[in-house]
């Protein structure tokens, strides 16, 4: 099954886009509000988005980049915000390939500056990305977070959620009107085995309940795996040192690592 891939600016989405965006989320989450989304869409700079061969809409993930001060200078972020990808299209997951190029072309455009990914987990897999794409993240099962990276994580997740965001448990706490991936769609019992999996479910306990785990990991070349250079190398390098100002049509592989 063959997709095309396109990252956009979030000001230039076409005609419809924000209602099929939306009523995919839908389809995978419990609680969702229109206001809350478009409001959480608007803050965004990019939108990744996955259309099968007619067109429609079969995944996206949105973007943004900005500075968080630190003690002794600031430290720029690449947040991912609300990402889905219909259950159709998970083993022709092309969002990972172009979110890497995205990340490259911005770790050019700021190559002087501390550079991180942060995300914040409500499903396991979700935090399953972090392994599978970085020698090092945090928080994780096989070694405690150095200092430096706790003081991001909790700078982090007090400027993004100032009053619901946990310094002690590092989570971000549903309220009573915050969306939750549906019953079955993110099940971790299944995975228990894998250490990762284990270690996401003990840390976020209620993450049935919308809960998220606030996670970072440094951007830089050495840090991508074999697994995530794969991954990016199956996009076309025409997108590669490109902050895309008015988007970029890529021809998707039919066939891209599955994150497992």
């Amino acid at each position: 099954m063959s997709a095309t891939g396109r990252i956009r600016r979030v000001e230039e989405l076409p005609a419809g886009r924000r209602d099929e965006m939306f009523a995919l989320m839908l389809r995978y989450y419990d609680g969702m509000r229109r206001e809350a989304f478009e409001a959480d869409l608007d803050e965004k700079d990019w939108v990744i988005e996955l259309v099968d061969r007619s067109g429609t809409l079969v995944g996206f993930s949105s973007q943004m980049t900005f500075e968080v001060p630190l003690a002794g200078g600031a430290a720029r972020v690449l947040f991912s915000g609300d990402t889905i990808v219909d259950t159709r299209h998970r083993r022709h997951n092309s969002l990972a390939g172009l979110w890497g190029r995205l990340a490259l072309s911005l770790m050019e455009r700021y190559a002087e500056s501390e550079m991180y990914w942060f995300l914040i987990a409500k499903g396991y897999k979700t935090y399953r990305f972090l392994p599978v794409f970085f020698h090092e993240f945090y928080p994780r099962y096989d070694c405690a977070t150095p200092r430096r990276a706790a003081e991001l994580i909790d700078a982090l997740g007090r400027h993004r959620y100032p009053s619901a965001y946990d310094p002690a448990s590092g989570l971000v706490s549903a309220g009573d009107d915050a969306c939750r991936l549906r019953q079955g769609v993110a099940d971790p019992s299944p995975r228990l085995r894998d250490p990762h999996v284990h270690y996401f479910n003990e840390r976020n306990p209620q993450h049935a309940a919308g809960d998220e785990l606030c996670c970072i990991a440094p951007l830089s070349r050495e840090n991508f795996t074999p697994a995530a250079w794969k991954v990016i190398h199956a996009c076309p390098p025409s997108v590669a040192g490109l902050v895309p100002e008015h988007g970029l049509d890529v021809g998707l592989p039919q066939r891209v690592a599955e994150v497992p």
